[in-house]
């Protein structure tokens, strides 16, 4: 629970800076003409879209299981998690590029870029103090991996998305300064043009990122390795318990885990007592790792399965 409270934190943070940057830029581009600035500001609502998307993707994930979903809605997140990344790539990058496309075809001046430049600055501002709180969030799981790597290993997208949301929109602001001031000194207003597309570049490289990860999600990312060593190690610690023969681990939801084990139980066991045994395993497996929601155990090369204790086993052949 306390992970979800601090990521809403920075999702709540960025969702109240991105709306203000937002209406900030659609305000100028219509003041001053600029092609760079009406990409921005698309970009700016796309990202406050995002986090309403992703907000309402941690309220769904968090709902209990019932009769149609047995396991829960963890996947929730991220199924909005890969929204999200559809819409950067959909409507921000695809914006972009059409807006400085146009702009390059048909160049018309830019009025008054010292709006531009003010509301630039503003933008960069506040996409800062967003920036920051998601990179201080994002800390606390990076360890001493490199940010990429961090991302690709972590479960929770959350963790990483509003940080490379606003990293990316950082990016964009700095393209969307130089494009405006080339375009204004050189007195050639289809760099502005150009400009929109080196924007609609940078979102386009983040979408496909995010979108990358929210598939493997979908698809089934396995247990941290430290997590399933850890399984393994309470099974065989387990009396009764011989070794592990395959242990199989997928994530639902950042703190969802679901675990698939088939074990070696000692051979004098009668079923009763292996009954008794994997639901001592399913204890130890749950009190130690409280994010494994179930614990499938079946003995290997055994007969045909048995439900006991919560935990589906199966008739050990003697």
């Amino acid at each position: 629970m306390a992970a979800a409270s601090s990521s809403k934190v920075v999702i709540y943070a960025a969702l109240v800076g991105n709306l203000l940057v937002a209406l900030i830029k659609f305000a100028a581009a219509a003041w001053t003409g600029s092609s760079a600035m009406l990409s921005e500001g698309v970009h700016s609502l796309v990202d406050t879209m995002n986090q309403v998307l992703m907000l309402y993707g941690i309220h769904r994930a968090s709902l209990p299981p019932d009769e149609q979903h047995p396991l829960g809605y963890g996947r929730e997140l991220y199924f909005w998690s890969f929204v999200v990344a559809l819409l950067i790539f959909a409507l921000g990058a695809g914006v972009a590029f059409y807006e400085g496309v146009a702009h390059i075809r048909a160049p018309a001046s830019i009025e008054d870029s010292t709006i531009n430049y003010l509301v630039l600055a503003l933008s960069f501002v506040f996409e800062s103090i967003s920036w920051w709180i998601a990179v201080r969030e994002f800390e606390k799981y990076r360890g001493k991996r490199g940010f990429i790597e961090a991302a690709t290993r972590s479960r929770d997208p959350t963790s990483y998305l509003v940080l490379f949301e606003d990293s990316a929109a950082l990016i964009g602001i700095v393209i969307a300064f130089a494009g405006v001031a080339a375009a204004d000194y050189l007195g050639i207003p289809a760099l502005d043009g150009v400009a929109s597309i080196g924007i609609g570049i940078v979102l386009a490289v983040t979408a496909l990122f995010l979108a990358r990860e929210s598939k493997g999600l979908l698809l089934g990312e396995p247990a941290q390795d430290s997590t399933r060593r850890s399984i393994a190690a309470l099974v065989r610690a387990t009396p009764g318990v011989l070794d592990v023969a395959r242990l199989i681990t997928v994530h639902l939801a950042p703190q969802q885990v679901v675990a698939a084990l088939d074990v070696d139980f000692a051979d004098d066991l009668r079923t009763s007592e292996v009954e008794r045994v994997a639901a001592a395993v399913e204890t130890a497996i749950k009190t130690k790792h409280p994010e494994v929601v179930a614990v499938f155990v079946s003995p290997r090369n055994a007969g045909p399965m048995v439900k006991s204790g919560g935990a589906v086993q199966q008739h050990h052949k003697r």
